[in-house]
């Protein structure tokens, strides 16, 4: 886990009563840990514009109960903006996440996720055919395909013509590719728990709210909707349903005291 680079952060940067550690992975990867040592851990993975200190408020929930609290800074983001030769795609973030979630197995852990927006998709994807203790999905982007191709659509670009150009930028700045297309195609999410509940805002204009109850639908996932709730939960009010919610969600699945 933590290697000899491991600094602890100040409480201004950190959490002022849950113990937090930055390091680096040993494939170089920015994390942060929180909470005292256990066989029980939470891996937490942001969403596009996140970093790996979004996991702090859910720390505050899960670490009283027993758990670790892992995140880490994916492709292009925290302390990899700028200066990361890898992507913020499923190329280089899923095997990533496969790398982590792995060794934590591999180190007698029991893993769970806690992942946000398109960091739930890499997630899924990364944790195929590896058994998981339950997993939060926040406003979670459950069905690329589907997203790309509302993308096509709404700039007037068909498949045959992407696949010809090959990339394709939007008017919004979104560059679409074919070879993102397939993969997407190819790899559709699976859920490898069976605890899982997924949050989402009434009003989320990113992810089409029938993909996420599809996916719910089809893995037996419990689903609740924010009412007025949007992509982000960033407001105060929305942040204690958030709070609220994971705190319900590991009750009910039998994380409640720390044993």
């Amino acid at each position: 886990m933590p290697n000899a680079g491991t600094e602890v952060i100040t409480v201004n940067e950190c959490l002022n009563t849950v113990e937090c550690r930055v390091f680096k992975t040993d494939s170089g990867i920015p994390a942060a840990l929180y909470g005292a040592e256990s066989e029980k851990i939470f891996l937490c993975v942001h969403g596009q514009f996140g970093n790996k200190f979004e996991a702090e408020s859910f720390a505050r929930i899960a670490v009283p109960l027993g758990w670790q609290v892992l995140a880490v800074d994916l492709p292009e983001h925290g302390e990899r903006a700028g200066n990361s030769s890898a992507r913020f795609d499923p190329w280089h973030s899923v095997p990533e996440l496969h790398g982590i979630i792995s060794s934590l197995r591999s180190n007698n852990k029991r893993v769970a996720l806690r992942a946000v927006s398109i960091g739930a998709w890499f997630s899924l994807l990364a944790a195929r055919g590896i058994s998981l203790e339950c997993c939060l999905l926040v406003s979670p982007l459950l069905n690329m395909e589907r997203m790309i191709a509302d993308m096509m659509r709404s700039a007037n670009i068909s498949e045959d013509t992407l696949k010809e150009v090959g990339e394709i930028v939007v008017p919004n700045g979104t560059v679409l590719s074919y070879d993102y297309l397939l993969y997407a195609k190819r790899n559709p999410p699976t859920l490898s728990c069976l605890n899982a509940k997924v949050l989402c805002g009434e009003n989320d204009t990113v992810v089409p709210f029938d993909t996420v109850e599809a996916f719910c639908k089809a893995n037996h996932c419990g689903l609740t909707v924010m009412p007025a709730g949007e992509h982000w939960f960033h407001t105060a009010e929305q942040c204690k349903f958030l709070s609220e919610w994971e705190s319900a969600a590991l009750a009910e699945f039998g994380i409640q005291t720390h044993t």
